[in-house]
Formats: C-alpha cells, structure tokens, sequence
C-alpha cells in the first residue's frame, strides 16, 4: 500500500473515542492530520462532556505515529468557526483529502439503559433536541464549509461515522426517537452526499465501530485498556475493538486508488479490515456484529466528542 505522506486530512471532533482512533492511525500512515474539536489546551470551548483528553493530546498522538498532528479548537455547530477554519485550511494547505465527520456528543443526553426505549411525549425536548443537533447539524455545517476543499483535485474521500449500519438501522429501533434519527440520518448524508460528490471523482461512505474499547467505555466497565477481558459486561464485549482499529480500515481506504467502489456505501470497521487486510493493534480482526448475529452494541459510539 501507498503512504499517506503529503496528505492532508481534517478529523471533525478528534478529541476522544473512535475518531481520536481515527486520527492516530492516518498518522501512522503519514497523513498531516488536522484535529478539531471542543476540547482544547488553549481556548475553552463548551463542552457536553467534562473530560480530560484534548484535541491537543490527540495530535501529540498523530505526530508519535509518524504523521503531522495539527490541533485548531473548532466547534462545529458554530456556523463561522468552521468557515474560519476552512479559510485557514485554504490558506495553509489549499485543499484537503481526506474529512473524517464523527463529531458526536450526544453520549450523557442519551442516558443510561433505564432511561431508553423512553416514547417521544415523555422524553425530554431539548435533550432529544440537542442530539439531532450534535449528530446531525455539525457534520452538515462541517460538509456545507469543506467540502469545497475536498473537491479541489479529484479523489477526495469523506467519511461519516456513526453508530450501526445502514441495513441495521432500517430495521431496529435505536434507544429513541431522537437517537434513532441521528443514527439513520449520518449513513444517509453519506448517500446523499455521495451522489453529489460522484461527480467531482469524490467517494462518501459511512462507517461504523463494532463494539468500541473507547475511554468512556473503559470507565463505564471499571477497566483499562490492559485488563479490559476482566469487564463484566454484555458477552459481545469479548469481540471489542480499540479506537485504532476502525482507524486503520479508514486509513487503508484512503491509501486504496479504487475507493471510489465504496461510495454510498454503509460499512463496518470489521469489513474494513476484511477488505484490507489490517488488524487490531493485538494482530485480531474482532467483528462484534457477527458476534451478535448482526445486532450491533448499543453502546458502540460511547466516548465520541
């Protein structure tokens, strides 16, 4: 496969979970990487989340990797950060190759199992409200500023992660209204926008973890990424992933001169490492959706920003 060296890539709410995965890995490709989110060093943006790790952090990561970590503190629901940003994107580097769309946030709003299956009069409107707005509005206002960048040479590739695939969620209900449409709506902005893109030679997919080893997950089990098996947790917690496994399949994708095969497409990071032949940082290719006969975890996105 081809290095990523002289790419550049924009990672939308690299802070945490799988996309700081994401990131780390486009890295260890040799891709410059552009880590934006909420959660910053140097300017304090407001958070849903009161965690630690940091955009910054994130692109120490990119750099130990082997590629060009770049930190900018973006909050993608903010119309003007993000044209700001792709100002500084054009000014800097004159396009991008690769968006990575996996800014989340919605993970506290979402509650705990006692609060799912909650109909739609009883649920609280402004939360419900809020995770369309996390989930939705950010990768549209993201798409709406830089893609115009993405497009500038032939080739470009958009990723939008989310939770569950297209199939799956067609036919299962996802914790709740609010949740559930935020879910089904990312796999079809991959679609649409994918149609869109066809035409400048650009590819759109959408992708989604297995059951996902992230920090807020790990916490959630009262493990470490060194002990995890010793979980107490759902039995498909033995097919988990890291963050970086999902990571290596996106990175594999980029490097692939006919990943236009997978526009429009809804896929997994399992068949992702199927398709190309990577692994998990322990040399396993854990797929939790054939572990649960096709239903995914629900808790697979825990720990996004």
């Amino acid at each position: 496969m081809n290095s990523l060296k002289g790419c550049v890539a924009v990672v939308a709410g690299a802070t945490r979970g799988a996309v700081r995965g994401i990131a780390i890995a486009l890295g260890e490709a040799g891709a410059t990487v552009i880590c934006t989110g909420r959660r910053s060093e140097t300017r304090r943006l407001k958070s849903d989340y009161d965690r630690p790790e940091t955009i910054e952090e994130t692109a120490r990561m990119v750099d130990a990797a082997g590629g060009v970590g770049i930190a900018v503190p973006v909050d993608h629901l903010d119309s003007a950060q993000v044209s700001a940003l792709r100002k500084r994107l054009e000014a800097e580097h004159g396009k991008i190759d690769v968006l990575v769309n996996d800014v989340w946030g919605g993970e506290l709003l979402k509650g705990g199992p006692a609060d799912w299956n909650t109909p739609i009069w009883e649920h609280d409107l402004d939360d419900g409200l809020r995770i369309l707005r996390l989930a939705v509005d950010t990768h549209l206002i993201t798409s709406h500023h830089l893609l115009p960048l993405l497009i500038k040479a032939p080739g470009g590739l958009l990723v939008e992660v989310t939770d569950g695939t297209t199939a799956y969620n067609a036919q299962n209900y996802r914790i709740s209204v609010f949740y559930d449409l935020a879910k089904v709506a990312v796999n079809r902005l991959a679609f649409s926008q994918g149609h869109e893109l066809a035409t400048h030679a650009a590819t759109a997919v959408s992708v989604t973890p297995g059951f996902l080893r992230s920090e807020m997950m790990l916490e959630a089990f009262s493990v470490t990424e060194a002990n995890w098996r010793d979980a107490k947790a759902p039995p498909a917690f033995k097919a988990s992933e890291t963050t970086r496994y999902l990571g290596r399949g996106i990175a594999a994708m980029a490097m692939d001169a006919n990943r236009k095969r997978w526009n429009q497409q809804s896929t997994t990071s399992a068949e992702l490492a199927r398709a190309y032949g990577v692994y998990d940082l322990d040399g396993s290719q854990p797929d939790a959706w054939a572990e649960l006969n096709g239903a995914a975890p629900s808790q697979g996105e825990q720990g996004k920003d």
